[in-house]
């Protein structure tokens, strides 16, 4: 299995999927289908596949930090592990763009957001909800 060319791949689906989020203001029903529901799915199957498919010489485990890092120095495990990332930070992307919508928040409070959340994943997820936490505040002062 080529795993430079799956990680090609499933980078190039999920920047579509971000930038589908980054016009969402434009084609909301599509960029909800698309970054919201579709690609996660196809990213899904695809880290399904890497876990379901015995890798030829993986060790490691999830019980120590040390065996996490053994299992991540094997291919395999290591882009699983990526497309995991991928997939669930697209869908908080989305569900962010989709939650701000639903509340009648600009998406101009939501984009500084989506970088956070695609380059640090929990760290763009807090700054989102604190972005809806004043903004909440602010209305009901």
């Amino acid at each position: 299995m080529n795993f430079e060319f799956l990680f090609s791949v499933t980078g190039v689906l999920a920047m579509a999927g971000w930038g589908a989020l980054f016009i969402s203001p434009f084609i909301p029903i599509w960029s909800d289908r698309i970054a919201g529901i579709i690609l996660p799915i196809v990213l899904c199957i695809g880290y399904f596949m890497l876990v379901v498919i015995p890798a030829s010489d993986s060790g490691g485990g999830f019980g120590t930090l040390a065996e996490v890092m053994e299992l991540f120095s094997y291919e395999q495990a290591a882009l699983a592990g990526w497309v995991h990332f991928l997939a669930f930070d697209l869908f908080i992307g989305a569900w962010s763009c989709r939650t701000a919508r639903a509340e009648g928040m600009s998406f101009w409070l939501v984009a500084p957001c989506l970088p956070l959340i695609f380059l640090f994943g929990p760290a763009g997820l807090l700054a989102f909800q604190a972005t809806r936490a004043v903004r909440f505040r602010a209305a009901n002062a």
